[in-house]
């Protein structure tokens, strides 16, 4: 008895547990804090004023306050700071052109969700080598948004990783929620937190419920773990988001911008008791990845508000200053994207003046809007 417990005793002590730990060559990389970018970079009282004045605008649109069309445009994404600039320069002369009959926010994404893998913006990779650095990311990106911004432009993103816009949001006019993050939690509590109007853009299947249910979540309080502006992991407390609203962005296979479909969408939204307020997404599954059918799909969404449907209060579309794509190199072209393909600056030009003159002979309602609204939708 006593040898068996022996052996037992000598075969527990020579097998060790199995390790939980792997090996993978992660290193660990110490970044700036929120608050220590925000000091190196700082808004002006000015800029501050400004950029708040800029969501009470966007604010108001999605709340029928002003029969004006919020225009989200700009390419794709954010990568080159001198091209990005000269788009900058060269929409804020056009939104100055229309801004009575639209409010024109200029795209600046410098995170990119991918499928698989590829480029994952700026933030990330700002010298687009693969090797990542994100200290300069995040520096890069909120400098080139702070120069943007000096241009008196509203300014758009996607939130995608939300200790990121701890960095950025104070830039930001509206954010994007994106088709795959519209049912995640942590994105819900991030706009909740905002400061903000966020749009929710509807599931890569085209179902509009999981972000119906994002903006119901999202105007309530939550309880939530995150990063304080000294870079402190701390338990935030959000007070809810009032100013939600839904972006159609069609789905595998499925369009969602014609007539049938947004009064649907905006039936469901009315069950809901959310805003019934959509803006359309132009570009991605509605133009079927055909980056020209941007213009159509916009055409189509004018002759709409035309016939009364006040209640589409948005479209976005992506431009950049040369028409179409390219992969990142050497010899990259200026001004080409290298994600998305975006619409040529001409052909921008010529859209948004051709919605100027479109909404210019719509009368102006101003709160009665929002009774038309709810009249297509219900």
């Amino acid at each position: 008895m006593n040898m068996h417990a022996n052996e037992i005793n000598s075969t527990a002590q020579s097998t060790t547990a199995p390790s939980l730990s792997v090996e993978t060559g992660l290193t660990r990389k110490t970044l700036p804090t929120p608050a220590e970018l925000r000091g190196r970079y700082p808004l002006s009282h000015e800029l501050t004023d400004r950029i708040a004045h800029h969501r009470r605008e966007v604010s108001r649109i999605l709340n029928g306050e002003d029969s004006r069309l919020l225009v989200v445009v700009g390419p794709c994404s954010l990568h080159d700071d001198a091209a990005a600039l000269d788009y900058g320069r060269r929409l804020a002369e056009v939104a100055r052109a229309h801004a009575d009959t639209m409010l024109i926010v200029m795209r600046a994404y410098v995170e990119k969700p991918r499928t698989t893998v590829g480029w994952k913006g700026m933030v990330y990779d700002p010298d687009h080598t693969g090797t990542g650095d994100l200290a300069e990311g995040l520096r890069r990106s909120r400098h080139l948004l702070l120069r943007l911004a000096e241009l008196g432009l509203p300014l758009a993103t996607e939130a995608l990783n939300p200790l990121v816009m701890r960095y950025l949001e104070d830039l930001i006019s509206w954010t994007a929620i994106g088709a795959r993050t519209a049912e995640s939690q942590p994105h819900r509590e991030l706009v909740s937190d905002l400061a903000m109007p966020v749009g929710i853009k509807n599931a890569t299947d085209g179902s509009v419920d999981a972000a119906v249910n994002g903006m119901q979540a999202a105007s309530q309080p939550h309880e939530s773990i995150g990063i304080d502006d000294n870079g402190q992991v701390a338990a935030l407390s959000t007070a809810g988001n009032p100013d939600t609203h839904l972006v159609l962005r069609g789905g595998r296979g499925i369009t969602n911008y014609d007539t049938e479909s947004v009064r649907m969408a905006q039936h469901r939204l009315r069950e809901k008791g959310v805003n019934t307020r959509v803006m359309i997404d132009c570009s991605h599954d509605n133009a079927r990845k055909q980056h020209q059918m941007q213009s159509v799909i916009a055409g189509e969404i004018l002759e709409q508000r035309q016939a009364g449907n006040a209640g589409i209060v948005g479209l976005m579309l992506e431009s950049f200053i040369t028409e179409g794509r390219q992969d990142m190199s050497d010899e990259a072209a200026y001004g080409v994207s290298i994600t998305d393909p975006c619409l040529g600056w001409d052909e921008t030009v010529r859209l948004l003046q051709l919605l100027h003159n479109g909404l210019g002979s719509i009368p102006s309602r101003g709160k009665d809007m929002a009774m038309v609204a709810d009249l297509v939708a219900s």
